[in-house]
């Protein structure tokens, strides 16, 4: 499957599927229609949310403040929107095809 991105007024939204705990940060493809990505961080006290927000907004070179997680913050899958960016530009800078 491929990622889907849907872009509203309020930004693009769509599904991620986090690895915490992995060697190092990196989107390494899709999970499904979620894009996946590996985070160093603990699945502790929020602490993975908060690496998910800084690896996009550093990915997509924009403020943590634009990224919103809006379900599954106690999940692996979560739904997050980023405000101020497209979705083509979602799929070129996290090079999803």
């Amino acid at each position: 499957m491929t990622l889907q991105i849907k872009e509203g007024k309020d930004g693009c939204t769509f599904l991620v599927r986090v690895q915490p705990r992995s060697s190092r940060d990196q989107v390494t493809g899709t999970h499904g229609d979620a894009l996946k990505i590996r985070l160093t961080a603990p699945p502790v006290e929020g602490k993975a949310n908060e690496a998910l927000q800084k690896f996009l907004a550093k990915q997509l070179d924009t403020s943590p403040a634009n990224i919103e997680i809006l379900t599954g913050h106690t999940s692996r899958q979560k739904r997050v929107r980023i405000g101020g960016v497209s979705a083509d530009a979602i799929r070129a800078l996290l090079k999803i095809k």
